[in-house]
C-alpha cells in the first residue's frame, strides 16, 4: 500500500509539516482528547511512513504552537488548554502580560519619532480630528521569547511635553500618559480581520510570507476632549490564541 505521506524531496511541503498539520487537525477535532497522549514516536513513524528525526520535528512543532507537552518517558500529552493572551481587551500590554502570568518583553524597532498618520487603513476610524504631526512607535511584542505582536501606534503630539526625550514609564504607554499627562485611556473602537502577512510582517513574527494573521485596527478614545491614539496591530496566532479576557 503507498503512503498518503511522501519524504520532502516529493512533496512541495516537507513531510514533519505534513505530519504537524494532521496531528494537529485530529487534536482540534477532538480524536486526540486533551489530557490524553499521542501514538508512540514509534506508531507515528510506521503510520506515516517516516524517520524518527522527521516525527520529532513535527512534534517539536506542536509543543512550540502549545497543542501538546513532551516529556521523557512519558511521550507527548495533548494540552488541556490553548494558552491565551486577553489581546482583544481594553487592557495595556504590560497588563496583560502581568495577570497572564507569562514573561513577555517589547522591542522598540522605530521611535518614539514623529511623522504624520498617513496609513490609509485608519481612515474609516478617524472622524473628524486634525492633528498635524503624531508621534509614532513601531513596536515588536514577545511572550516567553515568541514574537505575538508588531505593533504600530499613533499618539497626537499635543500637550506631550518631553514625550519623546523621555522612556515609558516602566515601558508602558497607557501608564505613562496617566502618571505624567493625566490623559486616562477610557475606550476603543476596534477593527479586526484575517489578512495575509507581507513580508517584514511574516520575518518579525517568525512565521511563512502571506500566511494568515489577525489585524487589529484601532482608536483609543481618552479622557481628553478630541485626544485620541491609533494602533495597528498584527497578530501571530500559531502559539497563544488571543481572547478579549485573560
Amino acid at each position: 500500500m503507498i503512503s498518503p505521506y511522501a519524504e520532502p524531496s516529493l512533496m512541495k511541503t516537507p513531510l514533519y509539516r505534513q505530519i504537524q498539520a494532521s496531528l494537529k487537525e485530529k487534536i482540534t477535532s477532538g480524536v486526540y482528547e486533551e489530557g490524553g497522549l499521542l501514538p508512540s514516536e514509534n506508531e507515528l513513524c510506521i503510520e506515516f511512513n517516516a524517520t524518527r528525526m522527521t516525527v520529532r520535528q513535527a512534534l517539536n512543532e506542536l509543543v512550540r504552537e502549545g497543542y501538546i507537552t513532551r516529556q521523557h518517558g512519558k511521550g507527548s500529552t495533548v494540552s488541556a488548554s490553548r494558552k491565551s493572551l486577553g489581546l482583544l481587551s481594553l487592557k495595556g500590554w504590560t497588563e496583560v502580560v502581568v495577570a497572564s502570568d507569562r514573561h513577555g518583553k517589547t522591542l522598540v524597532l522605530e521611535g518614539p519619532v514623529l511623522r504624520k498618520l498617513e496609513d490609509t487603513a485608519f481612515k474609516p476610524l478617524i472622524d473628524n480630528e486634525n492633528h498635524e504631526e503624531f508621534i509614532f512607535f513601531k513596536r515588536l511584542r514577545l511572550v516567553e521569547d515568541s514574537p505575538v505582536m508588531y505593533e504600530h501606534t499613533y499618539i497626537p503630539n499635543e500637550n506631550l511635553p518631553n514625550f519623546i526625550k523621555e522612556p515609558l514609564l516602566e515601558g508602558s504607554l497607557f501608564r505613562t500618559l496617566l502618571i505624567k499627562y493625566q490623559i486616562d485611556v477610557q475606550s476603543m473602537t476596534q477593527e479586526v480581520r484575517a489578512v495575509a502577512a507581507d513580508k517584514e510582517t511574516a520575518n518579525l513574527l517568525k512565521i511563512k510570507q502571506k500566511s494568515p494573521v489577525l489585524h487589529l485596527l484601532r482608536k483609543y478614545k481618552t479622557s481628553i476632549d478630541g485626544f485620541f491614539l491609533y494602533s495597528s496591530i498584527y497578530c501571530n496566532t500559531e502559539k497563544f490564541a488571543i481572547s478579549s479576557f485573560n
